[in-house]
C-alpha cells in the first residue's frame, strides 16, 4: 500500500484562483503595462523551433549535454520547466501552436493534414503580425514537413503566413548514402546517424542560420519589424552533424535508461502500443543505444551552435533590445525511457518541451519559473508581449506575460496533451492519462514526486481512487474545452474525427 495519505497536498489539484488572487494578477499587469516603453516602438519577434528536442540542455540540468548558447539565452530570458505540447507529433503541435486552436478544433490529429482544409478562415500567428504591419518570413521547418524527405520544398507549409518563404538544402539531404540507418534506407522513421564530413554552412540547418541571418541584416537596415521563424530539421532523424559535435561527447560515458523486464505488461494497451511502434528502436542493444545517444547529443549542440550564430547576428545588428526570442521544440523525445527511442507517447519525455522567452524590457530575466504553460499560448503570449491588439476570439490559450513579468506564478495549474485515441493532464504532482473510453484497464496515474520517470501505475492503487476521480473531473473539463467548436471562426469545415484514419505513431 501506498503511504499517500500522509504526504497529500492539496494544493497540487487546485483548479481556479480566487479573487483576490485574480485582482492581484490584473493589478499587478496594468502596472506592467505602464513600466514598459514597448508601445513606441513595435518589436520584432524571433521565433526560434526546433524539431524533437527534448530538456536535455546543459540549462535544464543534463550533466553532459553542451548547449552554451542556448543557456545563454536562458540568462537573458525566462525559462519555463513546465511547458507542454499539446500532440507529441509534429504535424499536430506545429498547426496547434500556429493557429492558437488545439488539434480537434483545427482538424490535424495526423500528420500530412493541412488544417485550412478545415478551417479556411483561421488567421495564424504570423498572420496576425503581418495585419498589424509586420513582415513575416519563414525559413526551414514551422509547419510539418516529411523531415528528411521534405528538405529543399515547402513541405506541408501555409503560405498564407508569410511574405518570404525559404526552403535550404544542404550535404545532410545530398550524402544520406553515407547516414548508417537500424533500416537500411530509412532516415527520418529510423534511428539514424552520421558524423559528417565538411563545415556547419554546409549542413542544412547551417544554411537555416545563414539565410536568417541574411533576412536579419536587410530588415535592420529597411527597419521593417519582423516576425520572423527561424525553423531548424535538428535533432530529428537522420542525427547529422559535422564531426567536431560527436568528437564533443565520450560515447562510454553515455546513460542508457534502465527497463524492468515485463514492465510492458504494466501498461495499457494503447499506452504500450504507442512505446512499442518501432519495433527496431525498442529497447536496443546497449552499445547501439549509446552509439544512438551520442548522435542526438552532436544534433544537439550542433543546432545550439546554429542558434548561437543567429543570437550573435542580433547582438551585432544592434537590434536586441527591442527584440522577442522565443526558443522551443514542437515536441519532446525518449532516448531509451520505457525502452522507446522516438516520441507519440503521453508519457513526459514526449510531451515536455525546453521554452525559453526573452523579451525588452521583462523583469524576470535570468529566473525559471514552475509555471504551467502549453505551446498553445505561445500565440497570446506573444501578441501580449508585442503589444498587439488581442487576436481573434476563437484563438485558445492564456498569455503568460504575467509570469515573465513577476506578477502571477502561474497562468495555468496543469497543461493538457492527446493524442488520437487518448488525454493526459499533467499537475503539479501527478499525471493522469486517460485512454479510449476510459474504462479502468485504460487509465494511467503517476505520482510524479515518488515517480518522475513515469514507472509505476497508480490507477488502481485504491489510495488514489479519489485522486483519480478528481483529476477525472478536470480531466473531462479540459477535452470540452479542446473539443468544443471555436466561437466566431464563421468557415468552419467539417472536422475529421479520426473515423476510418490509420493511427501512426512515426
Amino acid at each position: 500500500m501506498s503511504d499517500f495519505k500522509a504526504d497529500r497536498d492539496p494544493t497540487y489539484l487546485e483548479n481556479q484562483y480566487s479573487p483576490t488572487s485574480l485582482f492581484v494578477i490584473l493589478i499587478g499587469s496594468l502596472l506592467a503595462l505602464t513600466s514598459l516603453g514597448w508601445a513606441q516602438e513595435k518589436p520584432n519577434v524571433l521565433f526560434i523551433m526546433t524539431d524533437d528536442l527534448n530538456c536535455d540542455l546543459g540549462v535544464y540540468g543534463h550533466p553532459q549535454v553542451k548547449t552554451p548558447h542556448i543557456d545563454r539565452l536562458a540568462s537573458q530570458g525566462v525559462l519555463f520547466k513546465n511547458a507542454f505540447c499539446n500532440f507529441p507529433q509534429c504535424g499536430p503541435s506545429r498547426a496547434s501552436f500556429m493557429t492558437g486552436l488545439y488539434p480537434e478544433q483545427n482538424g490535424v490529429t495526423v500528420n500530412r493534414r493541412l488544417f485550412r482544409d478545415y478551417v479556411p478562415d483561421v488567421i495564424t500567428l504570423p498572420q496576425h503580425f503581418m495585419n498589424q504591419g509586420y513582415t513575416a518570413a519563414r525559413v526551414g521547418k514551422i509547419y510539418h514537413y516529411d523531415n528528411p524527405n521534405g528538405i529543399g520544398t515547402d513541405g506541408h507549409d501555409d503560405p498564407a503566413s508569410w511574405n518570404t518563404r525559404i526552403n535550404p538544402r544542404g550535404r545532410d539531404k545530398d550524402e544520406e548514402d553515407k547516414i548508417f540507418s537500424l533500416k537500411p534506407g530509412s532516415f527520418g522513421s529510423s534511428l539514424s546517424w552520421l558524423a559528417a564530413d565538411g563545415k556547419d554552412e554546409e549542413q542544412t540547418d547551417g544554411m537555416v542560420a545563414t539565410k536568417s541571418i541574411e533576412l536579419l541584416k536587410q530588415y535592420s537596415t529597411n527597419k521593417t519589424p519582423f516576425f520572423l521563424a527561424v525553423g531548424f530539421y535538428k535533432p530529428h532523424t537522420p542525427y547529422v552533424s559535422p564531426k567536431k559535435y560527436f568528437e564533443l561527447y565520450d560515447e562510454s560515458l553515455v546513460v542508457v535508461p534502465k527497463v524492468p523486464e515485463g514492465y510492458l505488461g504494466t501498461l495499457p494497451e494503447s499506452a504500450r502500443k504507442t512505446v512499442t511502434a518501432h519495433k527496431k528502436d525498442l529497447n536496443l542493444p546497449e552499445e547501439t543505444a549509446r552509439k544512438a545517444i551520442r548522435a542526438y547529443y552532436a544534433a544537439i549542440s550542433f543546432v545550439d551552435a546554429q542558434i548561437g550564430r543567429v543570437f550573435e547576428a542580433v547582438d551585432e545588428l544592434g537590434i536586441r533590445d527591442n527584440t522577442i526570442i522565443l526558443f522551443s521544440s514542437d515536441h519532446g523525445y525518449h532516448l531509451g525511457e520505457h525502452g522507446h527511442y522516438r516520441k507519440v507517447t503521453l508519457f513526459e519525455n514526449a510531451d515536455r518541451v525546453p521554452l525559453i522567452i526573452s523579451a525588452p524590457g521583462m523583469k524576470g530575466k535570468g529566473k525559471q519559473t514552475d509555471a504551467f504553460t502549453e505551446m498553445i499560448d505561445f500565440y497570446r503570449t506573444l501578441t501580449d508581449l508585442a503589444g498587439l491588439p488581442p487576436p481573434p476570439s476563437y484563438v485558445k490559450g492564456v498569455s503568460q506575460r504575467p509570469v515573465l513579468e513577476g506578477v502571477s506564478n502561474q497562468q495555468r495549474v496543469n497543461a493538457l496533451t492527446q493524442l488520437t485515441n487518448g488525454y493526459t493532464l499533467r499537475t503539479r504532482q501527478f499525471r493522469y492519462t486517460r485512454w479510449m473510453d476510459g474504462a479502468p484497464e485504460n487509465l494511467e496515474l503517476y505520482n510524479r514526486l515518488k515517480d518522475p520517470e513515469e514507472m509505476v501505475n497508480l490507477a488502481h492503487d485504491p489510495d488514489y481512487a479519489w485522486v483519480i476521480e478528481t483529476l477525472n473531473l478536470e480531466l473531462q473539463k479540459r477535452i470540452m474545452e479542446a473539443t468544443s467548436v471555436p466561437n466566431d471562426l464563421v468557415s468552419i469545415a467539417p472536422l475529421p474525427g479520426d473515423k476510418g484514419v490509420k493511427k501512426t505513431y512515426e
